[in-house]
């Protein structure tokens, strides 16, 4: 993982930022950049690498050597060896520098001690570049970006930290699941209160939320991180889709931008507000002081249409704006459905043999539980 250090200009949560993971990707393992790196870091020689175009940062070297040449991460390793700091093009294809000295603005606030690491960072917040600084003692490789310092950490520990984090997600993905059947069943039912609705919105959240530190360890751990990806991948299936039909379904306002606004405000929520249902409900568009355990809603038909095989969503959107109900769906006759724009008597038998298998299943899941 990069550990956030100190910085005046952090965000809440750094490692959103998109260009952190940009410098957190050209660094990460199987890259080039890394390679060499790696290699610095071996021969304990300590550097400072700076990845920029000189268009950006050339007012502030002085003196070195102009190499311009390809680069290689052996190359890296020998220039390296050499006091001053190097010079990578933006895209690390080319080391354009060597052994120059980095001249920042020193009335610029550093929070470091070490000569290194303070050129390191007011280099780096001053100009569009990302700097690695290298410690020769204590085989540290430490990035800034925008004034933020990051510290990587080993492989293992990364690898480690990955697999708790996908051990947590499993949890919360088999928690969502048993919430989803719970709710499918009350759907089916015609007995849906709108704490049901919000625990599935809750628990589909905090999925998600677990989803993108797992994703940022993956982009960290580079070519290390394939097993680990295959794997999150595996356990995020469908979840997306639930959830954007999940708000559709229960949203006071069903619309394209009420549904997008409210997807955005609740991965913005901080977490101890996602844990409380009255906030959930007010993102809904409900009063927030509403009792949600007492209070019955009516799922538009989002949920369940979308369990049909080969359903498109134009045709579901067609299903739900003409029944405006799950319930009036399920007891709308053939005839009716069929009358629908695109829908047609194959589909119709679709739909029906679609639900039909749903019930069967949630009778079936209801059954082996008890």
């Amino acid at each position: 993982m990069l550990r956030a250090v100190d910085s005046d200009l952090a965000p809440s949560d750094e490692r959103q930022d998109p260009r952190l993971l940009r410098a957190i990707d050209a660094v990460a393992p199987g890259t080039q950049l890394r390679e060499g790196i790696d290699n610095i870091v071996h021969a304990r020689t300590g550097g400072l690498i700076v990845v920029g175009e000189l268009e950006e940062i050339g007012f502030m070297l002085s003196g070195g050597i102009k190499l311009d040449v390809e680069y290689t991460p052996a190359l890296l390793y020998q220039v390296a060896k050499m006091d001053g700091a190097i010079v990578v093009d933006s895209d690390a294809s080319r080391i354009t520098w060597a052994n120059v000295q980095m001249m920042p603005d020193p009335t610029i606030h550093s929070a470091e001690t070490g000569t290194r690491h303070r050129t390191a960072e007011r280099v780096s917040k001053q100009v569009d570049a990302l700097v690695i600084a290298i410690s020769q003692r204590r085989d540290v490789v430490s990035i800034y970006v925008d004034g933020v310092k990051y510290i990587l950490e080993d492989i293992p520990s990364v690898l480690a930290k990955s697999n708790q984090a996908l051990a947590t997600l499993t949890t919360y993905r088999t928690r969502l699941d048993d919430l989803s059947q719970r709710l499918t069943s009350s759907e089916l039912r015609g007995n849906v209160f709108l704490y049901d609705a919000l625990a599935v919105l809750q628990r589909s959240e905090l999925v998600s939320r677990m989803a993108t530190e797992v994703e940022r360890y993956i982009v960290e751990l580079g070519t290390e991180g394939r097993l680990i990806e295959m794997q999150l991948e595996e356990a995020m299936v469908g979840v997306a889709a639930q959830r954007i039909a999940l708000i559709r379904d229960y949203a006071v306002e069903d619309t394209e931008e009420s549904v997008e606004r409210i997807a955005i405000s609740l991965a913005k929520l901080p977490h101890q507000d996602l844990l409380d249902f009255g906030t959930l409900a007010e993102q809904l568009g409900y009063d927030r002081k509403v009792n949600t355990q007492d209070f019955a809603v009516e799922p538009r038909g989002y949920r369940i249409l979308g369990e049909v095989p080969r359903l498109p969503r134009l045709a579901i959107q067609k299903l739900v704006h003409r029944f405006g109900s799950l319930e009036e769906l399920l007891a709308a006759p053939d005839s009716a459905i069929e009358a629908v724009e695109g829908i047609g008597e194959a589909r119709t038998r679709d739909i029906r043999e679609g639900i039909r298998r749903l019930r069967e299943t949630v009778r079936a899941d209801q059954t082996f539980t008890r």
